[in-house]
């Protein structure tokens, strides 16, 4: 059965030059999620738009998001539920219930914390200035999610130089039995 890979990025989109980007132009089987307000990540729009974007597709889907669209994953798992999502790579999630954390994605809040229902890998940096080593142990533990620390990663986005990430390409093809499937 086809696998879709379906992009949830975070707080202001995934720009031309972001890890994600790269995923969306490298391989035919990847999908974005599109969100109305990209500057203003809303709790129940940012999920069901997630849940809108499911239904869109066939097949099995693997999920890949990245800060407020990692946070928007596991709320989409609070409310809804499909046996097609098969695992997820959850990269740098936003601690939006952190007080210190940018105003702009505390209307996010609050974190889901509920048992994941498919395999989830969150992935982390030491260094994160929008999640705490300590605070990604404790969602993967709550998610139920495989935790792996690379160290100074910062937040994985294009300003901590998280370009093609061949790294979590390799991630991604490994969680989902290598079903992405390349342009060329």
């Amino acid at each position: 059965m086809n696998t879709t890979f379906i992009i949830v990025p975070g707080y202001t989109n995934s720009g031309p030059q972001h890890w994600q980007s790269y995923l969306e132009r490298k391989y035919h089987n990847v999908v974005r999620v599109q969100q109305d307000n990209w500057d203003s990540p809303q709790r129940d729009c940012w999920r069901d738009r997630v849940q809108e974007t499911i239904e869109q597709v066939t097949g099995n889907i693997f999920l890949i998001g990245h800060s407020c669209g990692a946070v928007a994953i596991s709320q989409w798992a609070e409310k809804y539920h499909s046996p097609r999502v098969q695992g997820a790579l959850l990269v740098a999630p936003a601690d939006v219930d952190d007080e210190h954390t940018l105003e702009a994605i505390k209307v996010q809040r609050p974190l889901a914390l509920q048992r994941l229902p498919f395999p989830a890998t969150l992935v982390c940096s030491d260094n994160d200035e929008f999640l705490r080593l300590q605070r990604a142990e404790w969602l993967a533990a709550h998610w139920s999610a495989s935790l792996v620390t690379i160290a100074g990663a910062g937040h994985f986005h294009t300003a901590a130089g998280y370009g093609e990430w061949l790294e979590g390409e390799r991630m991604i093809h490994q969680l989902s039995g290598g079903q992405l499937l390349s342009r060329q």
